[in-house]
């Protein structure tokens, strides 16, 4: 049986998911939607609608849901009252009380609620935590990130924050499988637009993991760099090449007593891995079609969009107050 797709919004990212959902083996895109029309013409020979009505008149099992942040709840409570099962695109919502009502539209409908946290399906982290697991790291210690850009025209409903900080604060949680739980952040805003273009932020996880997280929109050099430092060395992922770094903690004795004494680590080899590169997009999507079918769920759950949510509105709310935020 194969699953009749839609897609409701044929902005930046959709027009990319649309690209992808006409190859996800098993699945059928059927039609599209936006109220705005199409303007990358993506829509093709498909039946192109002004609103969620239309495409849940045509008739869909499924729907990925690209529209703007503020958008999600409107169209996300819609398709959960037809019975589709959706993935709507990172944030979850404009708010976590937003967030909220579409998890529980979704887990009382019986139905696959998807959030797209991409980062999670780029293969530099999925190789990271599957070597984490397997213990190449010993105890994680520590793990940081790095994102920063270019002002994105497309955003303007919500700030960095809540746009591309969700991204570090759910692979982190995800790399860590463990939830935050107290926060300090600082953000700025400088391109004079309502919300934040940049923030810093610290935290601790209730691993006992500590974090830090620097995520701006106002840099010429574009950075998504994740570290996971360990007892054993640290994991450098680059999300732009997909690349991913080992460098152990050197094991070389030394016989200079003053050097000696210091419990610390030294630089040991450096090992850049091989691995397979599938495209993050893709991998997602048929994640959320395997969830669909019951054949595995690691998905990123409408649950743990909220629980990104959470945090990062601590984020938000700490800079605000000047104080920590404990969650």
């Amino acid at each position: 049986m194969s699953i009749r797709t839609g897609l409701i919004g044929l902005g930046m990212m959709g027009r990319h998911h649309a690209r992808v959902m006409r190859t996800v083996e098993g699945t059928q895109l059927v039609a599209v939607a936006d109220a705005m029309g199409d303007p990358h013409g993506v829509a093709g020979d498909l039946p192109l609608y002004d609103s969620v009505q239309g495409l849940i008149e045509h008739g869909v099992d499924a729907v990925v849901c690209a529209v703007p942040t503020g958008l999600h709840e409107e169209v996300g409570l819609a398709l959960a009252a037809a019975g589709v099962h959706v993935m709507v695109e990172k944030p979850i919502a404009h708010s976590t009380e937003a967030g909220a009502r579409l998890v529980e539209a979704f887990e009382s409908a019986g139905l696959v609620g998807a959030v797209g946290h991409i980062e999670r399906f780029n293969p530099a982290l999925q190789e990271l935590r599957r070597r984490v697991q397997a213990g190449e790291l010993g105890r994680v210690l520590q793990i940081s990130t790095l994102r920063q850009g270019g002002f994105p025209a497309r955003i303007a409903d919500v700030g960095v924050v809540k746009d591309l900080g969700t991204h570090d604060i759910d692979l982190t949680s995800w790399l860590a499988e463990s939830p935050y739980e107290r926060v300090a952040a600082e953000t700025a805003a400088n391109s004079g637009r309502e919300h934040e273009d940049m923030v810093v932020a610290s935290g601790r996880l209730a691993s006992g993991v500590i974090t830090n997280h620097v995520v701006n929109w106002l840099s010429p050099v574009k950075v998504r760099q994740t570290t996971v430092t360990g007892e054993l060395g640290a994991f450098v992922a680059d999300t732009v090449t997909a690349d991913l770094t080992f460098q152990a903690n050197g094991s070389v004795p030394t016989s200079w007593e003053a050097v000696s004494a210091f419990r610390g680590v030294s630089e040991g080899d450096v090992t850049r891995l091989a691995i397979a590169k599938p495209e993050p997009l893709k991998t997602e999507h048929e994640a959320f079609r395997d969830a669909i079918l019951g054949v595995r769920q690691d998905h990123v759950s409408m649950a743990e969009g909220l629980d990104t949510l959470r945090v990062a509105e601590a984020f938000i709310e700490s800079a605000r107050s000047g104080s920590r935020v404990t969650l």
